[in-house]
């Protein structure tokens, strides 16, 4: 099946083009041109901007369904869900529960890779949880953490079958760094979160193989002129990634153009940390076995802790260029080629290039999506 995209303007080689046209043939871009084929089917976006498939490397869940719930039908109500919201691909996340509910989390997540849902690609699974500290555990209940050790993560590995690509961690925690280094070896990313790490500990725990930090400045030990703490480690790290939540609440928008002062827009990833709330209407909810309300779109545990979002990637990008100022073609970066880089997937996604997945997002000039392809077939249509 062969087929055209007619493009407003294409955002390729991280700027925009005009009047572009992208074959779409076998679920591959072949060729991106000025003048199509005239017996080749055309599909018309030529109002839009046409850009590469948005990926959200930590989500919880989506309009009623939880990772956690340990069931396809979830994954797949989320997979449709982040669809109608651009994204493309994404990293289905954990977070602290029961030894043996996680387990069953884990495994159900192997199966949908493996035969992935109808909506956006599930990229694997994202293991958030279990390996914290009190000090900033935020919205996961301390009394099931869990000790770091090989011999638990062998065991979550084994339950995620192929799928587990990125494990958050205390480094302050006991075997870390053997924790760290034996992820490594497993081609499994480590990442830094949940923690009250000190600026030295941090950092022997990037040197060890630690790849960033998780949703940078929360649930982490912040930045003081004495002791700039976790967040001041993976910032001034040249080669640490970092997860942003930019929906204006977790982030002040000063520190959301601090951050990419910092990092630039390849070492800074946008998520957005949904949980089970998103697209529902306030109300009670859980995460995890933690009760959590949500007023006006913000969840909270009943402390009083900040419990994930209820965001929207496509919303991220538009807070990124008009709370904080950052350039459009930069913001479009951080959610697409950054994170494709950062989880080794940019030979496939993450920019519009010839031989990659016909996977894209149509969005209008407020940044509403239009469609989302993944890998040549319309997954979501906005109905007009």
């Amino acid at each position: 099946m062969s087929f055209y995209i007619k493009c407003g303007s294409v955002f390729i080689d991280e700027c925009f083009k005009s009047d572009q046209y992208v074959l779409v043939e076998n679920q591959i871009i072949r060729e991106i041109t000025v003048t199509p084929n005239p017996n080749i089917k055309v599909i018309d976006y030529s109002s839009y901007k046409v850009l590469p498939g948005f990926l959200d490397l930590h989500i919880h869940g989506r309009e009623g369904a939880d990772v956690m719930d340990a069931i396809p039908e979830a994954i797949e109500k989320i997979s449709t869900s982040l669809a109608k919201h651009g994204v493309v691909g994404f990293l289905a996340t954990t977070v602290t529960t029961t030894w043996e509910k996680s387990l069953a989390a884990f495994k159900n997540i192997g199966e949908c890779y493996l035969s992935q849902p109808s909506g956006a690609q599930v990229l694997g699974a994202y293991n958030e949880g279990l390996f914290f500290t009190e000090d900033h555990k935020g919205a996961h209940d301390e009394q099931y953490f869990q000790p770091l050790t090989k011999e638990k993560i062998s065991e979550i590995i084994v339950a995620a079958n192929g799928s587990l690509k990125v494990v958050a961690l205390a480094p302050e925690l006991p075997n870390s760094d053997e924790v760290i280094k034996y992820l490594s070896e497993q081609k499994i990313i480590p990442m830094l979160g949940h923690t009250n790490a000190t600026f030295k500990q941090t950092n022997q725990a990037l040197c060890a193989g630690a790849c960033g930090g998780v949703h940078v400045f929360n649930g982490m030990r912040g930045i003081h002129h004495r002791e700039p703490g976790c967040a001041g480690a993976v910032l001034l790290d040249k080669d640490a990634y970092v997860e942003v939540i930019a929906d204006g609440i977790h982030l002040h928008p000063g520190i959301l153009s601090l951050i990419h002062r910092m990092k630039g827009s390849h070492k800074m990833g946008l998520i957005s940390d949904c949980i089970v709330a998103g697209g529902m209407k306030d109300g009670d909810y859980k995460l995890g076995m933690l009760d959590v309300k949500v007023e006006q779109g913000i969840a909270r545990t009943m402390s009083g802790s900040l419990a994930g979002s209820t965001l929207s990637l496509e919303k991220a990008v538009k807070n990124m260029i008009n709370m904080a100022d950052i350039a459009e073609s930069d913001a479009i970066n951080m959610a697409t080629i950054a994170p494709a880089r950062f989880l080794g997937i940019n030979d496939k996604l993450g920019s519009i290039d010839i031989g990659k997945q016909a996977s894209f997002t149509i969005v209008d000039e407020n940044y509403e999506v239009i469609a989302t392809f993944v890998a040549g077939s319309l997954v979501y249509k906005k109905e007009h």
